[in-house]
């Protein structure tokens, strides 16, 4: 019975994976390395790709999202990691604000290949791909805790749910010695 469970967990599991947003979005498995070199050859082309944010620009009727392209791990998130393999640009119909779209945020997009757009990083213009946007997701911000214990309540000082107050989920560690029992 054990044995059936665990398939069925494991089974619900597989099905996971991508955030809802991006992934009811068909996509060819173009990397952003493929494209890059003949973009005319993937032009229409719909393709999910993901990166950190590196600037917002917002016009009258769209907004551009300039992304530091990573490659994707099997949840659709940006693999920091690894090294990074150029910009392209996110073209958004709707108003992304840039409080919310901040520099240095993960994000995942799904879109079609439109082209190139001219951009200037630094005093250079280079031509970058151009994603007309379907779907975006905006990676959560993970805070470490402060004291390199892991997730706050599970150890370190403090309360823990399962053995109550005290150093590392002991109830009766405490700061360096142990408390009496009472």
């Amino acid at each position: 019975m054990k044995l059936y469970l665990l398939s069925f967990c494991m089974l619900l599991s597989a099905c996971v994976g991508l955030p809802s947003a991006v992934r009811n979005v068909p996509v060819a498995d173009i990397t952003y390395p493929q494209a890059s070199r003949d973009l005319n050859q993937y032009k229409d082309t719909s393709v999910r790709w993901g990166g950190v944010i590196i600037d917002v620009d917002n016009e009258e009727n769209f907004t551009l999202v300039q992304v530091l392209s990573y490659p994707l791990n099997y949840y659709g998130r940006p693999q920091l990691s690894k090294s990074a393999e150029g910009r392209f640009v996110i073209k958004s119909s709707e108003f992304l604000d840039p409080a919310v779209y901040a520099k240095d945020r993960e994000i995942t997009v799904a879109g079609k290949l439109e082209g190139n757009i001219q951009r200037m990083i630094g005093k250079k213009t280079v031509l970058l791909p151009l994603l007309a946007s379907q779907a975006l997701y905006l990676w959560p911000v993970y805070q470490n805790d402060p004291y390199g214990y892991g997730y706050r309540g599970m150890g370190g000082y403090g309360f823990n749910p399962y053995f109550g107050y005290g150093y590392y989920g002991s109830p009766f560690y405490w700061g360096g010695y142990y408390r009496p029992y009472w």
